[in-house]
């Protein structure tokens, strides 16, 4: 067997997005940090985030009006502590990227003084997002990789996937804490070890458990995945977010429509031009994602139509543009003129609303264990995560993560050696073919069976299916040399199997969960917890 390449490092954190390089610029200049990034360093859900941060700026807002908020959007599921600890700490979060030079917009008040502009989004009762155009995720992206660039401190691995935790469990160790990791270099081709006194999982959600998603392709559940085959408890995976306007047009998949776009008046029509949220709920196009994802699901089922539409050619065309130019301009490359004509829109799945369980200082159920973002179950969004409160999340628990870990790092660690990666009896695989098919049907029966409207006769199905599924992925990963492919299908099968059997146990209709068999809620609801031991 020959000797597996090993990198030793204080801190490895697995994911390049908001949660990832906030931890790794916060804990620089105390300690070595390795951030690994499975794609390029630009390519992840914070990218892609339009809308913008929900913050308190306005001295007409308060921070328990977003508390009560965000708990009302979270269907009664909210830890009100973990929603009061984020957003009491939001306004001090934003200052830091700021400071990092985030470039949110700007505008004046009645008497000419500068102040930043802030937007408002459904479920919010106040203007309290900031945002940098319809590109805020973009804006803070970009930022922070300039600022890790910088420091050198900060050991950037691009092209890397994260197989498995190394556990004490899995040196056959007394204890329960987390050396390390095995991962794959896509360049080499080859498995390495990289042994870490902490680490954090920063991957991001799992949305590309279905066919149709707003989210890019890396978004494939591996910390969830990675979490749970190490022994983590996972909370509320049965309740996944459909962005209610991504846009529908073959050329352009994938491509979302900010709901900051309706929170400045845009509305929701039918192929035929009338409105249809009105009818659904009295706060019409500004009520919560779950309630409008459902609402246009239903207007297309009852007219079997493809689509509907979302209108904003009312406004005027200079306020659209210098609002929506990322929208605008990607939507004129297909031919179509936001500013004259509706734009036409589906649901597409969106985030991750349960995940890894942490505390607030975002430490999973392992020693120096960590898990910050849409990765982790803080108990702040419930049922349903109001809009833009995730990269607010990803900034205020990777602080937070950073605070605990530079308390404990002199303290005293003795790293055990680590066992050399066995491919001793695998061979390459001359049929990828599985692996394809295997990816396409799970993600067609996740769409079909556990999307926005469940039964239970469908959960069930689909757990039928994983099952199988399960099996021959098994089969294949002990006989073959890993892939990318590979990888993220073994991660995406589990968590599919985590969100549906999370579903099944869910015995009432709440926030993002709606199934027709238990269509009325239960009283004194509880989040749905998963145990490896309890549940295998």
């Amino acid at each position: 067997m020959t000797n597996t390449p090993q990198l030793t490092t204080d801190v490895v954190i697995v994911g390049s997005g908001a949660a990832g390089l906030t931890l790794a610029l916060t804990l620089a200049n105390h300690c070595h940090v390795t951030v690994l990034s499975k794609g390029p360093l630009t390519e992840g859900s914070t990218m892609y985030a339009q809308g913008g941060i929900a913050a308190v700026f306005d001295k007409e807002d308060s921070v328990e009006s977003h508390v009560e908020d965000t708990l009302a959007a979270g269907g009664g599921l909210c830890d009100r502590d973990a929603v009061h600890y984020t957003a009491s700490n939001a306004k001090t979060c934003m200052k830091w990227l700021i400071e990092q030079g985030v470039p949110f917009d700007m505008d004046k008040n009645a008497l000419g003084k500068e102040r930043y502009h802030l937007t408002r989004e459904g479920g919010h009762s106040h203007r309290r997002i900031l945002h940098a155009a319809d590109a805020t995720g973009k804006a803070v992206q970009t930022t922070l990789i300039d600022r890790v660039k910088e420091h050198e401190n900060i050991l950037l691995l691009e092209r890397y996937n994260a197989i498995d935790l190394i556990t004490d469990e899995k040196l056959n160790n007394a204890g329960k804490r987390c050396h390390g990791l095995y991962v794959w270099n896509r360049i080499t081709e080859q498995v390495e070890i990289i042994s870490a006194r902490f680490v954090a999982l920063a991957t991001g959600g799992a949305s590309k458990v279905y066919l149709y998603t707003s989210n890019p392709d890396v978004s494939s559940g591996d910390g969830i995945a990675m979490a749970w085959r190490a022994g983590c408890r996972v909370a509320n995976m049965e309740f996944n977010q459909f962005h209610p306007t991504s846009l529908y047009h073959p050329e352009l998949q994938n491509f979302l429509i900010t709901e900051a776009m309706r929170g400045e008046g845009a509305y929701l029509k039918r192929p035929d031009g009338s409105r249809f949220m009105p009818d659904f709920d009295e706060r019409a196009e500004l009520a919560p994602r779950d309630v409008v994802a459902r609402a246009i699901d239903y207007e297309m089922k009852r007219l079997g139509a493809n689509c509907v539409y979302l209108d904003i050619s009312h406004k005027d065309k200079n306020f659209i543009i210098d609002h929506f130019p990322t929208i605008y301009a990607k939507c004129l490359s297909v031919g179509l003129d936001i500013t004259k004509e509706a734009i036409p829109v589906v649901p597409a799945a969106h985030y991750t609303c349960g995940g890894v369980m942490t505390d607030f200082n975002g430490k999973t159920d392992l020693d120096n264990l960590y898990a910050i973002g849409e990765v982790a179950y803080t108990g702040l969004h419930g049922a349903n995560r109001m809009a833009s409160n995730s990269l607010l999340e990803c900034i205020v628990f990777a602080q937070a993560a950073a605070k605990d870990i530079m308390t404990k790092l002199n303290s005293e660690h003795n790293a055990p050696k680590i066992p050399n990666w066995d491919e001793s009896r695998v061979t390459n695989s001359d049929e990828e073919i599985v692996i394809t098919h295997n990816w396409h049907e799970l993600r067609l029966f996740m769409w079909d069976y556990v999307g926005i409207v469940r039964t239970t006769k469908r959960l069930e199905r689909a757990l039928r299916r994983i099952e199988l599924l399960q099996q021959e992925i098994d089969e294949y990963y002990t006989n073959f040399r890993v892939s990318n492919n590979l990888l993220e299908l073994r991660n995406l099968v589990q968590v599919s199997e985590l969100i549906i059997r999370s579903a099944l146990e869910r015995k009432e209709s709440r926030g993002l969960h709606y199934t027709l068999d238990y269509p009325n809620q239960t009283e004194n609801p509880t989040p749905t917890v998963l145990h490896k031991n309890a549940s295998a």
